[in-house]
């Protein structure tokens, strides 16, 4: 998809933006910017939750590639990825499970499954906003309170303890939705971190919630590195997100050795151990060597 250049100060509504005061363009801008509908058709039309279900949150078309999440009583179409967003996204969803296979501690959800956020709303008739959001990668911790991976289950009840979003920059309003709106809902939701991944960076960003129940940004330390407070073990070093190095040379850097394939890094030591024996044996045999000469 092709990318807008934005304005200077969409930099700003992203970071400085209140998550409690989210304006009315951000909020309706969505349904209504759509230069080209025709690879999503239904973006914007009102539905119920249960017609949702029933026709809309599977792809109702058999001849588009397109996936709807509904908020609030809208049908909001997911954009479709390009090419660099889908390379910084296989590269992080490998990591993570990395991370999952090697600690056991959690499940992912993609592949356009969906999970819900009631969000309290006093604007709202009802009081409260619900949403349910198709997020790129979810994360389910072991402790999440709302059970996940039954045969029959075609979507999560509970609330995903991690959510990541590549941003969608095809459009200012997509932009918007995952960099302020998400960002906002999400925190209210009780997504405990919420990660946007940015090839080109401006506007890559990775969130915790705090005690106040909004989301900060997670300091990196002074290498560099990131380190989830939700998932454990979790951590990457911020110039990789650009550089994107294979498993095989993570797995031999200490900031993802613990977790990215740990069994070659204990295979190599081994390996490193013999070699030093070897020449140890063999500089002892010099010697024995030397003196029967």
């Amino acid at each position: 998809m092709e990318t807008t250049e934005l304005a200077p100060d969409v930099s700003q509504l992203q970071t400085d933006q209140p998550q409690s005061s989210r304006s009315a363009d951000s909020k309706n801008v969505a349904p209504g910017d759509k230069p080209d509908s025709s690879w999503a058709p239904d973006n914007g039309r009102r539905v119920t939750l249960e017609e949702y279900w029933e026709k809309w949150y599977e792809n109702p078309y058999p001849d588009l590639d397109v996936s709807y999440e509904w908020n609030n009583g809208i049908l909001e179409a997911k954009p479709l990825p390009n090419a660099p967003q889908l390379g910084l996204y296989n590269w992080f969803l490998a990591l993570l499970l990395c991370n999952l296979e090697t600690f056991d501690h959690a499940s992912l959800i993609n592949l356009e499954t969906g999970f819900m956020l009631t969000i309290d709303d006093d604007s709202d008739p009802s009081g409260e906003r619900v949403q349910v959001r198709k997020p790129d990668i979810g994360v389910i911790l072991n402790t999440n309170p709302v059970s996940w991976g039954e045969l029959d289950q075609r979507h999560f009840d509970g609330v995903c303890d991690m959510v990541v979003e590549a941003v969608s920059d095809s459009t200012l309003a997509e932009v918007l939705r995952d960099t302020v709106e998400k960002r906002e809902d999400y925190a209210l939701g009780g997504v405990k971190e919420y990660y946007i991944l940015d090839p080109g960076g401006e506007r890559m960003r990775f969130y915790a919630l705090n005690s106040e129940g909004e989301y900060e940004e997670i300091p990196p330390d002074p290498n560099g590195v990131i380190r989830s407070k939700v998932l454990s073990g979790l951590q990457f070093r911020l110039d990789d997100l650009h550089r994107r190095p294979r498993l095989a040379e993570l797995a031999r850097d200490d900031v993802y050795s613990d977790y990215v394939i740990p069994e070659l890094q204990v295979a190599v030591t081994r390996a490193e151990e013999a070699e030093e024996q070897v020449k140890a044996l063999e500089a002892e045999l010099a010697s024995l060597r030397k003196k029967l000469s």
